[in-house]
């Protein structure tokens, strides 16, 4: 197993960052966790100024060395919760003398680990080979091998990386003619269930209760934990809400800040059935501190997939107000209520009320 040093930069004056340092550094936890990763350390480090070569000064720089010297421990990685470029990445691995990720890179090792389909592989893959054909960086040959992923960590992604630009190049056509046969597929399944029935997707951030919401109103037993991405690919499963009124509910991949572009472009079939579906029920975690901030975060996404202007959200938008059953009804009464439906997808509470609107709106 691989031990990592998690690092949260408090850059000073970044105006873009709207979450806690603290809530930031626990999010990149359950990244790390959610492959397995062992944390021996994780640190909040300020920033005054980015450095060109090293992103951080030497006396930082320094600190590290000597943490990592003192832990004395073997496949030793560091995670930086933020994107750097392939300079930075380059130097900090001679001057600490372990591999180093940045966040893209760990979402896409996360994102490789969890494919379950042909289709989630190859989706994962393009990211993952978009992002490095413009790195190159060589991976590290004592990390652990004994898992999948894309490369990063070690595992069947990793010859990726030893790719020149001409093969990379050559493989991103290859993945994409093949994604375009399935993307063809799924529109036929998906005008073909449209025809049948309405369509009715489920969005949030990752770990938000999207596939606990899915599984009690579908009464499936998908896969549900509290990790982040614990869902990939796209459930798809039919309704009754009566004998006359019926509809599919789709459960799709879980949204998070700083969600890789290579990402949003590579899962874009899938990303898709967002576009087509006839009600989308944007699922929301009222118990996590940056409720807010992860409202943004999947609305930027969602007006990506639609092409909209900043503000602009869908006409068939709804929102629910998931695990209402962790926080007081005062706590609860804060919270602008309009549109909006207040549950538990744990305990059952306000499902009725759910299917009610589902009822008149589709």
């Amino acid at each position: 197993m691989n031990s990592c040093l998690l690092i949260h930069p408090n850059i000073l004056n970044n105006k873009q960052n709207r979450r806690t340092n603290d809530s930031a550094l626990i999010e990149l936890k359950s990244l790390a966790e959610a492959i397995n990763l062992k944390i021996f350390a994780a640190n909040i480090i300020r920033v005054s100024s980015i450095k060109p070569g090293t992103f951080f000064g030497k006396g930082k720089i320094d600190e590290i060395k000597q943490t990592l010297k003192e832990k004395e421990l073997k496949n030793q990685i560091i995670i930086i919760n933020t994107n750097i470029t392939p300079i930075q990445q380059r130097n900090l691995e001679k001057l600490w003398s372990v591999k180093v990720l940045d966040r893209t890179a760990l979402i896409l090792e996360i994102f490789g680990a969890r494919a379950a389909t042909k289709e989630g592989s190859l989706q994962v893959e393009l990211a993952h080979i978009t992002w490095q054909k413009t790195r190159l960086v060589r991976s590290w040959t004592h990390l652990e091998r004994q898992r999948g992923g894309r490369g990063f960590l070690g595992g069947p992604g990793e010859l990726q990386i030893e790719l020149d630009k001409r093969h990379i190049t050559s493989r991103i056509k290859k993945i994409k003619k093949e994604l375009e046969k399935v993307r063809k597929t799924r529109e036929l399944q998906r005008n073909k269930r449209k025809k049948l029935y309405p369509i009715v997707s489920l969005i949030g951030y990752t770990n938000s209760g999207k596939s606990t919401l899915f599984n009690k109103i579908t009464g499936a037993k998908e896969f549900t934990k509290n990790m982040v991405f614990a869902t990939l690919d796209p459930k798809h499963r039919i309704v009754s809400l009566s004998r006359k009124n019926q509809f599919i509910l789709s459960d799709t991949v879980g949204f998070i800040s700083n969600l890789p572009t290579e990402l949003i472009e590579s899962f874009k079939s899938t990303l898709d059935e967002i576009l087509y579906a006839d009600l989308i029920i944007h699922v929301r975690d009222i118990s996590h501190e940056d409720f807010d901030s992860q409202n943004e975060d999947v609305l930027y996404v969602i007006r990506e997939i639609f092409g909209y202007d900043k503000n602009q959200i869908p006409q068939n938008y709804i929102e629910v107000i998931n695990k209402v059953d962790k926080v007081s009804n005062e706590f609860k009464n804060t919270i602008n209520s309009k549109n909006k439906i207040y549950l538990s997808a744990l305990t059952g509470l306000g499902i009725s009320e759910l299917k009610t609107v589902i009822n008149k709106l589709i």
